[in-house]
């Protein structure tokens, strides 16, 4: 292998990163937006229904990507990281993973409990709930889910900030390695 080939992430990991990246930013934009349509719309059970699919989607990616990072490993960043800041940038990747895999399941969690069906897009056919209906959990996974995921989005503007700080102030290659 040359050179260019290992100072980067497998092809496959990059492509997932960014398409994960742009579902999640479409899970946060369909649920923020939900609201531009009254209730009980179709605009606004679309827009529920594609956060449900972007957040499902993201589950789904993120066992593909743990793959490719097993067979694949990363690439070295150079120069090298000190002990603090790899152990820093190990944990905060950690919580990302967790976050993938955690948020969509409370996602659908809340939705089953709360009597909502899961449309598989473009038919009428729902998944099935695996949690009978349950207002009260379902209130109590909402709120989980609502503050899960403002902390979720923390983490990723630090994950962003922490990219363009190793750019543009470090001069390492750790935006470099996922373009």
């Amino acid at each position: 292998m040359n050179a260019a080939v290992t100072s980067r992430y497998a092809p496959t990991l990059r492509r997932l990163h960014w398409l994960m990246a742009l579902l999640i930013l479409a899970a946060y934009l369909l649920i923020e937006q939900r609201g531009l349509f009254p209730r009980g719309s179709a605009g606004r059970a679309a827009m529920v229904q594609g956060h449900f699919w972007a957040g499902i989607a993201v589950f789904v990616l993120v066992w593909w990507r743990l793959l490719g990072r097993r067979r694949h490993g990363a690439p070295p960043v150079t120069p090298p990281l000190d002990r603090h800041s790899a152990l820093v940038a190990g944990l905060a990747h950690l919580a990302l993973y967790a976050f993938f895999i955690v948020m969509p399941l409370l996602g659908l969690a809340t939705a089953w409990s709360d009597g909502k069906q899961v449309l598989v897009p473009f038919t009428g056919v729902a998944l099935p709930a695996l949690l009978p209906g349950n207002e009260a959990l379902a209130h109590t996974l909402e709120d989980l889910h609502g503050r899960i995921g403002e902390i979720f989005y923390w983490i990723i503007g630090l994950h962003v900030l922490a990219a363009i700080w190793h750019h543009a102030f470090r001069r390492d290659d750790t935006l470099k390695r996922m373009l």
